[in-house]
């Protein structure tokens, strides 16, 4: 980005006029300033908050920019303690664990751990998720439409291999999730753990007294 004088003269204002500016523009996020180095726009952010129930892939869209993912594992395990609890089933019973690196933009935004029992859709290890919503693929084919989900974010600092995946520092501020998805019937059938970048997202709550 040029610097303020050559601003304030393309612009024909003066230089506390786009000092005052740049502030701003700093202040909302817009543009970060880096000392020595100078002035950068920032890439937009991911609003977080109350909202309609959405897959990464239609929110992602919902934003204007083009989601992709990457698969990093996925396979069938016993559900642990948490899990299972989670999902109402009982502990060691059988889920289906998909592991995805999410993109926005092409961009790193998150890890995502699904968790998804295998008694309600036994062919998932089959499935191809490289391009494709679980959601829309669990409702298509398995009639399961997500109704409701309860999401618990915390701030932590990214870990070695979750800051590689998604091209940060180790230590880095970001958010850890936790989804619980029901369907239409009331029944838990997806549990998610995710790791998402600090710098691109915000939680954003609307409140009212």
């Amino acid at each position: 980005m040029p610097n303020e004088t050559r601003l304030a003269e393309h612009c024909g204002v003066s230089k506390i006029t786009v000092r005052q500016a740049l502030q701003e523009l700093a202040s909302l996020g817009s543009i970060r300033r880096e000392q020595g180095r100078g002035t950068f726009v920032s890439p937009p952010k991911i609003y977080e908050g109350p909202r309609e129930l959405m897959s990464f892939t239609e929110e992602i869209r919902a934003h204007r920019l083009a989601p992709a993912s990457s698969i990093l594992s996925y396979g069938v395990a016993a559900a642990d303690a948490e899990v299972a609890g989670a999902l109402e089933i009982a502990e060691g019973d059988q889920v289906f664990v998909l592991s995805r690196l999410r993109l926005a933009g092409g961009e790193p935004m998150g890890v995502q751990t699904a968790h998804i029992p295998l008694a309600l859709a036994p062919s998932l290890p089959n499935e191809n998720f490289e391009d494709v919503s679980l959601y829309s693929l669990l409702q298509s084919k398995y009639g399961i439409e997500p109704a409701t989900a309860r999401e618990t974010y915390r701030a932590v600092l990214a870990e070695e291999a979750d800051a590689g995946l998604l091209q940060i520092s180790a230590g880095a501020p970001a958010f850890a999730a936790e989804r619980i998805t029901t369907s239409r019937d009331g029944r838990p059938f997806e549990f998610v753990r995710s790791v998402m970048r600090g710098d691109r997202y915000r939680i954003v709550l609307n409140l009212v007294k």
